[in-house]
């Protein structure tokens, strides 16, 4: 078994592909077959497996997610009532509930058993720059 913590600073609502620190962690395992999990500790942001090639995906995303749950600043949005560190505080917390906040990757030959155009992100849902942590823990 082996753990770390990775740290990923945002700077507001996105995407943010982490693979290479993820891989590089998987590599430094010398674990050739074994389940990585990853888990975020925050209640505000989530983790997604999604493609890399094409930075439109990211963007087209949380756009998605941008209409699906608007600010609480929104008339739509009137009936929230936690709104404790402002308008993008529970739209966030949505946000997290309907996206995971823990993955499981397989990992074969000691490399992520990831497909050709898939990337590793963290989504950020809130306004201001964060500081966000993710387990990580290989398990052979």
């Amino acid at each position: 078994m082996r753990q770390t913590i990775l740290s990923i600073e945002t700077r507001g609502p996105g995407l943010y592909e982490f693979t290479d620190r993820v891989a590089a962690f998987v590599r430094a395992g010398d674990r050739p077959q074994a389940l990585l999990t990853l888990f975020v500790r925050h209640t505000s942001c989530s983790l997604l497996i999604q493609e890399n090639a094409d930075p439109d995906v990211q963007r087209d995303l949380d756009a998605f997610f941008r209409r699906l749950v608007p600010s609480a600043d929104d008339p739509a949005m009137g009936y929230l009532v936690h709104r404790a560190e402002g308008p993008d505080d529970m739209p966030a917390h949505i946000k997290a509930a309907l996206t995971p906040v823990s993955l499981s990757i397989p990992v074969i030959d000691g490399r992520l058993a990831l497909g050709t155009w898939q990337g590793i992100y963290l989504f950020e849902h809130r306004q201001a720059p964060h500081r966000r942590e993710v387990v990580a823990h290989l398990a052979a």
